[in-house]
């Protein structure tokens, strides 16, 4: 079963994005922000990284740089789901590594297909 880090600073939105990874069949470690998320994959291996954008602590940007920076998650999908949409925004998650940028509200089963095209 692969498993996806869910980082999001809102906790109806980390709910709402596990169960629909859940019912999917992932399994599902939530983090808090960007620091919680950065501490929680030192500790284990993700098969994909779901993180927002504007979060305390460690945005989703510099999460990403953080991540690509360590040999462990060089290859790992790192999907940005945020309510920010402007090609600014998307230029700098793909410059610090993102895989794709989602924006909000997400459709639960265009998540899905998205994490399943990425996923390994």
């Amino acid at each position: 079963m692969h498993s996806i880090l869910a980082v999001d600073d809102s906790a109806s939105m980390r709910q709402m994005v596990s169960f629909t990874l859940k019912s999917a069949g992932y399994n599902v470690v939530e983090a808090v922000d960007g620091q919680d998320a950065w501490e929680k994959a030192g500790a284990r291996d993700f098969d994909l990284v779901l993180t927002d954008q504007n979060m305390p602590r460690l945005d989703g940007i510099g999460l990403t740089k953080k991540l690509r920076d360590n040999p462990k998650f060089k290859a790992t999908p790192i999907l940005i789901l945020t309510t920010e949409s402007s090609d600014q925004m998307k230029q700098a998650g793909r410059a610090a590594g993102a895989t794709g940028w989602l924006v909000k509200p997400f459709d639960p089963t265009k998540l899905i297909e998205v994490i399943k095209k990425v996923i390994r």
